[in-house]
């Protein structure tokens, strides 16, 4: 029974499925972490700018901690945000294949239920959040009209996900904002550069869906850009590393951060290589793949920080 009602994207080997209380079950998928690539994906962003930040700043004293609450915030963060989501979409997910287990449409949560945990959670975020001076908190407050308004994005515009990505990238700014109390010009440059990344990314993403999606009317980049996907997607994560070396630039990084976004970048052309829009199992690979993308950059971003 509990093997039916596992979502179709969610990896088989996942500690939810395999180690949960049956209870906390539908908890849990519903905050997706049986499939938790959208916290990592959400983090990096937040992750690079607090380095970044530090290396601008020349001192990593507040680092660690930034570090230790975008980790926090990130995971629970993505969790309110995914339950919203769903709560949003529970008519549209169960006409979806890969969606249709999910606890909502599965019965598993009521509506009313959904809607109490997505406060619950976003309540612990704003914890996280006012450890943050006030500038950030101000800031994380406003990332919250973009969050709310996405999942409705998919029925009006073919590009929802430009949307998506002014939510998923905002930890680049936040970064600067702990740090600084303000947003220098490298900030708002990595923050347009990890936009044009999760357009990227969520473009392979959505590429599982097609069918469904032009079955019910939802629309997504993926349906918008056609058979010239491929080719747009490598131009988005050109832009990405063109934008996110400008930044590096302006905050004064040096050799380990170009060496991470030299790993980054390879890792971007690897995807685009091996991208098959119409192999949904390809694309899944490749999307998760972008948790280690982030990574990549990341520890070059965080060398290059300590090494001052």
């Amino acid at each position: 029974m509990d093997a039916a009602q596992r979502v179709a994207d969610a990896p088989p080997t996942n500690l939810v499925d395999r180690f949960a209380p049956a209870s906390w079950k539908p908890w849990l998928r519903l905050a997706r972490y049986d499939r938790p690539i959208g916290s990592w994906l959400l983090m990096w962003p937040c992750q690079w700018s607090a380095a970044l930040a530090a290396t601008m700043a020349g001192s990593t004293a507040a680092l660690p901690w930034h570090v230790a609450l975008f980790f926090v915030g990130s995971f629970v963060m993505r969790g309110a945000g995914s339950t919203w989501n769903d709560f949003l979409d529970r008519d549209i997910d169960g006409r979806v294949e890969r969606t249709r287990n999910r606890p909502i449409p599965a019965g598993l949560v009521t509506a009313k239920q959904a809607f109490a945990f997505a406060v619950a959670q976003s309540l612990i975020g704003l914890v996280v959040l006012l450890q943050f001076n006030r500038f950030a908190i101000l800031l994380g407050i406003l990332s919250l009209a973009p969050v709310a308004v996405y999942p409705l994005m998919k029925r009006v515009m073919g590009y929802p996900q430009a949307v998506l990505g002014l939510c998923f990238a905002w930890g680049a700014l936040m970064g600067f904002a702990a740090q600084f109390g303000a947003l220098p010009w490298p900030a708002l440059v990595l923050y347009l550069g990890t936009i044009a990344w999760v357009i990227g990314y969520d473009t392979i993403y959505g590429h599982q869906d097609q069918r469904d999606d032009a079955v019910i009317g939802i629309k997504s980049t993926s349906r918008t850009f056609g058979r010239h996907s491929r080719a747009i997607i490598a131009g988005l994560y050109i832009l990405t590393v063109l934008l996110i070396g400008l930044a590096i630039w302006g905050a004064g990084g040096s050799w380990p951060s170009f060496a991470g976004l030299a790993a980054f970048t390879a890792h971007l052309a690897w995807q685009v290589r091996r991208l098959e829009p119409e192999q949904p199992a390809v694309c899944l690979r490749l999307f998760r793949s972008n948790r280690d993308a982030g990574a990549l950059l990341f520890a070059g971003l965080l060398l290059d920080a300590v090494m001052r």
